[in-house]
């Protein structure tokens, strides 16, 4: 038994299984540079240990670029991008003052929850639209 190929192969498994308990995508493209260390170690018999290490680094690099140039970050566009984005969800909304806008600050109540806002001094009872975003602040003019 030629113990190289039988190291490479291990390192191999070892990296996917790695990359089953935490995935990221990271140790799958070091796992695929090791799987091509392990096929030229066993094509072609002799190569010397620290060419080997040499390949597979240099290998893991190449094989991270590519994923990160061309794999991460290419998934599936969602159909509701606003869906954990309770605050976006609301633009465009409009309501009465719960509480007066004085010194740009004031609340809303939209549904069961209060939001804080920020706009031009308005009286309570004013009907207004929130306009933006910012944190957890709406952004509101008069409607």
């Amino acid at each position: 038994m030629r113990w190289d190929v039988a190291g490479w192969a291990a390192v191999a498994l070892l990296l996917f299984a790695a990359e089953t308990m935490a995935p990221g995508a990271f140790m799958l493209w070091m796992g695929f540079a090791a799987v091509v260390v392990f096929i030229g170690v066993l094509v072609v018999p002799g190569i010397p240990l620290l060419a080997q290490v040499a390949a597979f680094v240099v290998l893991s690099f190449v094989s991270i670029q590519i994923y990160r140039t061309w794999f991460r970050g290419k998934g599936r566009q969602s159909d509701k991008p606003l869906l954990n984005r309770r605050a976006e969800q609301l633009v465009g909304t409009v309501t009465v003052l719960d509480q007066a806008i004085v010194g740009e600050r004031g609340r809303i109540r939209i549904d069961d929850a209060f939001w804080a806002v920020e706009g031009p001094d308005l009286p309570v009872g004013t009907r207004v639209r929130v306009i933006a975003v910012n944190g957890m602040t709406l952004k509101v003019q008069e409607a």
